[in-house]
């Protein structure tokens, strides 16, 4: 649409976005792209309308969910990924091991006399960083972290000052996993939701150790 002037704020998706795709004047060859387009996802609907329901479902039966979604920015779909990217939260004996994993702690070279710190590692889950991102963009206007967000982009900038409250983030997830309440499904039973499929599977085994990032596509919506 932009390639013709055209632009809207809202969604192209809902009823009024519809009516304003309707009523553009484009090329025979655009109008038939739009068209074919908006059929495959009314096609998909039913299958992405299930999928929701059952994440929903999941989500639900998983105290764990309902514990994270009390961080700012954390609704259930971005808690499923965290809970399945991260696994068995006794694996990493401490918030700082956790955010290591993640890739959110900034690489370190040094010599005898300097030592440098660079950018974040990106090692580990790439969607768990993806999620933590999208969550701290709104828990960035929070008054848990916002003073803490603009004290941080002064000094160096909003995308290090969001990555910073990413990392914040994750650090409470630790916690509030780690403290005691309501008991997480057993290992041997616990299932994760796939963020690509939807698919409801047992999470797989893995050492804190290791640096898998996840594949596939994530939506972007909780």
């Amino acid at each position: 649409m932009a390639d013709f002037g055209y632009d809207r704020s809202g969604s192209y998706l809902s009823g009024p976005g519809r009516g304003w795709l309707a009523g553009l004047e484009l090329p025979a060859i655009s109008r038939e792209l739009v068209t074919g387009y908006l059929a495959v996802i009314d096609g998909l609907a039913p299958l992405t309308d299930r999928i929701d329901g059952e994440l929903r479902q999941h989500a639900k039966a998983d105290p764990r969910v309902k514990i994270l979604t009390t961080l700012p920015g954390v609704g259930q779909f971005t808690a499923l990924v965290m809970l399945a990217e991260i696994g068995d939260i006794t694996r990493f004996p401490s918030a700082r091991k956790l955010a290591s994993w993640a890739g959110l702690t900034p690489t370190v070279r040094g010599s005898d006399l300097h030592v440098r710190h660079g950018h974040i590692s990106k090692q580990g889950s790439a969607w768990l960083r993806w999620v933590l991102n999208q969550a701290a963009q709104t828990a960035k206007r929070s008054p848990e972290f916002s003073a803490t967000y603009a004290a941080i982009a002064k000094r160096r900038g909003k995308k290090i000052a969001t990555i910073a409250i990413s990392r914040k983030l994750l650090t409470r997830a630790w916690h509030l996993l780690q403290a005691p309440g309501p008991a997480s499904p057993d290992a041997s039973t616990a299932t994760a939701a796939h963020p690509q499929t939807g698919r409801v599977t047992k999470p797989r085994a893995s050492s804190h150790l290791r640096h898998e990032p996840a594949t596939g596509r994530a939506r972007s919506s909780d």
